[in-house]
């Protein structure tokens, strides 16, 4: 839970084209967008590792000085990467109140999975959902929500009914509907080779029918 902030600093930016941010990003800069509260956006750039260390240490909030103005809480909203090197290059900021509550998403994690009875008979766990959406007040937002799930046996799925949030969290999906993982039983796996193998040996015969002998065309055409 984030019960502290971090600070960091960036820098405004004026409109540039792909060119210049390309540029930028070479330079170690992260560009970015804040905005919310009610103020217009405003496009900044920032320095890549304090970026970095900003967003592992606050957790959910960071006071965020624009040119070296007052400081104001913000949240992470959203986080463009390299597709190849993995690298942050894009943030979106979103100013908040700390005494008003606000919806997030936050990572689910399952723990004790090589435990579960299920899992050491053969059993296939599947985690359906691996993330939560959550209400709750900026600070008190998780870096993410964990279940234990190292009882679980074979045929058992696991409702989001059966998460409990931390205090002062609410979730906002359907608790009846929203399915978070199933364990199902070896046999299972075994079915679904058996239709791959099958389908594939229909797909065999079927090009083997449609082969033409040797010397068909020559017959159709007339030739002697």
């Amino acid at each position: 839970m984030a019960d502290t902030t971090t600070k960091l600093n960036v820098v405004t930016r004026p409109a540039a084209g792909s060119r210049a941010a390309r540029r930028m990003r070479r330079s170690g800069r992260v560009l970015g967008v804040l905005y919310g509260g009610g103020e217009d956006p405003i496009g900044f750039d920032a320095d890549a590792r304090e970026l970095r260390l900003a967003l592992a240490g606050s957790g959910a909030v960071m006071d965020l000085s624009v040119d070296g103005g007052r400081a104001t809480p913000v949240v992470l909203k959203e986080t463009q990467r390299d597709p190849v090197r993995g690298e942050t290059i894009h943030v979106d900021l979103l100013r908040v109140r700390l005494d008003e509550e606000i919806s997030a998403v936050v990572p689910l994690e399952l723990l004790g999975v090589d435990d579960a009875p299920g899992v050491k008979q053969g059993g296939i766990l599947e985690q359906i959902t691996r993330e939560l959406n959550v209400q709750a007040l900026p600070t008190a937002i998780p870096e993410s929500i964990s279940h234990e799930v190292g009882e679980m046996e074979i045929g058992e799925t696991i409702m989001l009914s059966a998460i409990t949030p931390p205090a002062g969290v609410t979730l906002l999906d359907d608790p009846e509907e929203t399915v978070v993982a199933t364990l199902s039983p070896p046999r299972l796996q075994a079915e679904v080779e058996e239709e791959i193998e099958a389908e594939t040996e229909v797909v065999g015969e079927g090009a083997a029918e449609g082969e033409q002998p040797e010397g068909g065309s020559d017959e159709a055409s007339g030739e002697e």
